[in-house]
């Protein structure tokens, strides 16, 4: 079987900064795969570049068979990406969200409402249909996200810190629909994240990111057996991207971070 995501030398620089360099990844299908490391190691560039929303600068990559620079379009009809930016519309009920993006994907309109429900059932969402979603706790709107971005049953799913904000109980409530959409769809999954808890309950394999570069990959425990006999994903991480495990960053980074923590609040 193809892998679901695969980059080859995959490269972005903006002027003399390299932000992703020579990145070589390869994803397999039906699987979640976690993308690690410090604000600005180059996670979300990769991103942006997997998702068609910047070209690289040298190198290539395939989401779900498609070159991201020669078929764009094939590309953005096989995915789903969530960010940290809000994007559910907090003034319209659950439902009427969800109708909205099944326009946008151009769903059939004899199809939509039976998907429409499918997705809210899916995501535990169905006696919330018509609330309105700004009296959502956080990890229903982080639910009702993914099942926006699940509407036309993407083949891989991007997420951007997906459980950011949330408390321990809705985490693991968004952890279970994530596994949900693996085993069911056959979803592939490609996920940041700074929780090393998560990264090691969710993915099968993952990528730790420094300076550009990926510096390490491979499953959980494999790279926990590399560093130690009693080491956990912290150490892993630490001995890699060689210090603690924080969101760092400049400014606009904690600011961002900030944000979406408090409006999954």
């Amino acid at each position: 079987m193809l892998p679901a995501v695969e980059t080859l030398g995959l490269t972005r620089r903006f002027g003399a900064l390299t932000a992703v360099s020579e990145l070589s990844l390869s994803v397999a299908a039906g699987s979640i795969f976690g993308l690690l490391g410090p604000n600005g190691a180059g996670k979300t560039t990769t991103i942006k570049m997997l998702t068609t929303m910047l070209p690289p600068s040298a190198g290539t990559a395939r989401v779900s068979g498609f070159d991201t620079v020669r078929r764009p379009v094939d590309v953005r009809r096989s995915i789903g990406y969530v960010s940290q930016m809000l994007s559910a519309d907090g003034a319209l009920t659950g439902y009427e969200n969800l109708l909205l993006f099944a326009r946008l994907y151009a769903i059939p309109r004899q199809a939509r409402r039976q998907r429409i429900l499918d997705a809210l059932e899916f995501m535990a969402l169905t006696e919330s249909a018509n609330m309105i979603v700004r009296n959502y706790s956080g990890g229903m709107i982080r639910r009702l996200e993914i099942a926006q971005s699940m509407m036309h049953r993407p083949a891989v799913l991007f997420l951007d810190e997906p459980t950011i904000g949330l408390d321990p109980v809705a985490r693991h409530a968004v952890w279970a629909h994530l596994r949900q959409l693996r085993d069911q769809y056959g979803t592939t999954i490609l996920m940041t994240t700074h929780d090393m808890e998560e990264a090691d309950a969710l993915c099968e394999t993952i990528a730790i990111m420094n300076l550009s570069r990926a510096v390490a990959i491979g499953s959980p425990a494999a790279l926990k057996a590399q560093v130690g006999p009693q080491a956990n994903l912290d150490d892993v991480f630490i001995y890699y991207a060689g210090g603690s495990i924080e969101h760092g960053g400049n400014y606009r980074d904690t600011a961002q971070t900030r944000r979406t923590a408090s409006r999954l609040s």
